[in-house]
This record gives structure tokens, C-alpha cells and sequence, in this order.
């Protein structure tokens, strides 16, 4: 029984990752909430969209207004960032798996995609918020909008994917391949807005213009409160899923 022990490779969980990811959620959520919370104390007013004299969109004629709902952005921001640095993450382990085969990297992986759809959802439905309170409509299909929304389903029909195809092996390939496919159109949602000018989906990151330290302060918090969301949810899933890994491998043993 004990050579048989030696043999059998089980995978590995824990250790202080596993052990700090839900003070990272907390001190994610804490630092997230204090972020939100000045953007209504020391964030000022800012214009909405650009959007020059009064423009028809939607259907609707939409002009710029000083809004209250333009707080949303303070949240919408970090939490779409951290929906991209997620996928980062679903192209590098899928890169991993292909250049191994090591089933702990499709685990990974297949985390990482989670997690990453928990925040494009996130975004979304801020952004849908926005779009109404700033935009006066629900939806248009502005150039940025559109090219989210279709990373959106791609990463959903990742999930399809997977759950289509029996054999590990070739499921995790497939989904690999996907994942790095998915994580392509990030950097495009990212630029889409530098490559086909809107009039109406703002530039945050520019160089003839940027937000003042009284907003970058709210919004920096704000972003490092979600990256400690994501990174302590990553570490609970992963945790949990090779915790069951172990009960599997174990059972396993006993039966041999």
C-alpha cells in the first residue's frame, strides 16, 4: 500500500495563496467600496459622453448634461480592465497547456475564463446603465460596444465548447486554442475607440488629456479592489476544483 502511495501523483492544492485569497476578496471589496464612495464625495461632476450640441442616437436626441449616473464609470472601468487581465490570463495558461499537456494548466485556464465572464457581465450591465443615464438609450451599436458585446459571446461559447466535447485531452486543446482566440479581441475592445473615432464612447487613457487627481484617485482604488476580487476568487475556485481533483485521484488509489 505505501509503494502504491509513492506512485500515485496527486494534485496539488493549497499553500499561501490558498490561504490569503479571502482577505484579498475582503480587502478587494473594502478597498473597492471606498473607491465608490469618493467618487461621490471628492470625484467632481464631469461631462458625459462627447457628444457636440444635441445628435440623434438610438432613435433619440441626446445632448451633454452634468449627471449624477456618471459614477457609474468609477465602477464600469475597473471592472471591464479586469475582465481583459483575466483573459491575459485564459491565452497564457491555454499557451501553457498547449506547450505541456499538463491538465493543471486547463484547469487554470478554464478558471481564469470563469472568472473573466463574471466581470464581462459585470460590465455590461454597467455599461448598459451608463448608456442609458448618459446616452439617453439602452443600446447603440457604437463601435466599442459592439466589439465587447462579441467578446462577450465568444467567451460564453468557450463554455459551450468545453461542455461539448467528451474526451479531456482534445477538449482541453480545443479550449486552449479558443481561449487565446478569445483574449485577441481584448486588446481590439481596448483600442477600438483610437482606431474608429466615436462620438459618443469616451478615450480614458490619452495623452493631450486625463482625469484629475481628485478622479484618478476614486478610480485607482477602485481597479486594485477588483484585480483583489478576481485574483481571491481565482484561488477559491482553483482551491475548490483540486480539492475535488484529490478526492478523485484518492478514490481512485483506494480502488486500485
Amino acid at each position: 500500500m505505501t509503494e502504491t502511495t509513492k506512485k500515485v501523483k496527486l494534485p496539488e492544492a493549497g499553500g499561501w495563496p490558498d490561504a490569503v485569497a479571502p482577505w484579498a476578496v475582503l480587502a478587494g471589496a473594502v478597498l473597492a467600496t471606498i473607491g465608490f464612495v469618493l467618487t461621490f464625495t471628492l470625484a467632481p461632476l464631469v461631462l458625459g459622453a462627447s457628444v457636440d450640441g444635441v445628435e440623434l442616437i438610438g432613435g433619440q436626441m441626446v445632448a451633454n448634461k452634468l449627471l449624477l449616473s456618471q459614477k457609474i464609470f468609477y465602477f464600469h472601468m475597473p471592472v471591464a480592465i479586469t475582465s481583459f487581465v483575466a483573459l491575459a490570463f485564459t491565452a497564457y495558461y491555454g499557451i501553457r497547456f498547449l506547450m505541456t499537456k499538463e491538465k493543471r494548466f486547463d484547469t487554470c485556464g478554464k478558471i481564469a475564463t470563469q472568472i473573466a465572464l463574471l466581470f464581462i457581465l459585470g460590465t455590461m450591465f454597467s455599461g448598459e446603465l451608463w448608456e442609458r443615464f448618459e446616452w439617453g438609450v439602452w443600446w447603440t451599436w457604437e463601435p466599442r460596444l459592439t466589439t465587447y458585446f462579441i467578446l462577450m459571446l465568444v467567451v460564453i461559447a468557450y463554455f459551450v465548447l468545453r461542455n461539448a466535447i467528451d474526451d479531456p485531452e482534445r477538449r482541453a486543446t480545443y479550449a486552449s486554442v479558443f481561449g487565446i482566440i478569445a483574449f485577441v479581441n481584448a486588446p481590439i475592445c481596448f483600442l477600438i475607440t483610437r482606431l474608429v473615432p466615436s462620438g459618443v464612447h469616451p478615450v480614458i487613457f490619452r495623452t493631450d488629456s486625463g482625469l484629475s487627481p481628485d478622479m484618478m484617485v476614486p478610480l485607482m482604488l477602485s481597479m486594485v479592489g477588483m484585480f483583489a476580487i478576481a485574483f481571491g476568487l481565482y484561488r477559491l475556485r482553483f482551491r475548490q476544483i483540486r480539492l475535488a481533483e484529490r478526492v478523485e485521484a484518492l478514490k481512485e488509489q483506494l480502488e486500485d
